[in-house]
């Protein structure tokens, strides 16, 4: 893929500190900030691929679905270990 320059406008102790970075990393700012960009397109790949789209299921599930975005502080293994207790009298 054919380079192309790009102009960044920032202050000057974010310059220093990209310089910086750069060169602990032996590497040039411009590959720097290449990989970081590369980097967060791959988390926010990995965020979408996480839970399909709710248009590719099939109508019926759909319907059933509750939440359309997972729970973050959801503890599964807590929730199982309720249900066990309740369902064993533990």
């Amino acid at each position: 893929m054919a380079s192309v320059k790009l102009t960044l406008s920032m202050d000057k102790h974010t310059i220093q500190i990209a310089k910086e970075v750069a060169a602990e990393s032996n590497m040039s700012v411009s590959k720097f900030f290449k990989s970081l960009v590369t980097e967060i397109d791959k988390k926010r790949k990995k965020n979408k691929a996480d839970m399909p789209v709710l248009t590719d299921l099939p109508e019926w599930l759909q319907q059933v679905i509750i939440a359309t975005e997972p729970t973050a502080d959801f503890d599964h293994k807590a929730e199982y270990h309720k249900h066990i207790e309740e369902k064993y009298g533990l």
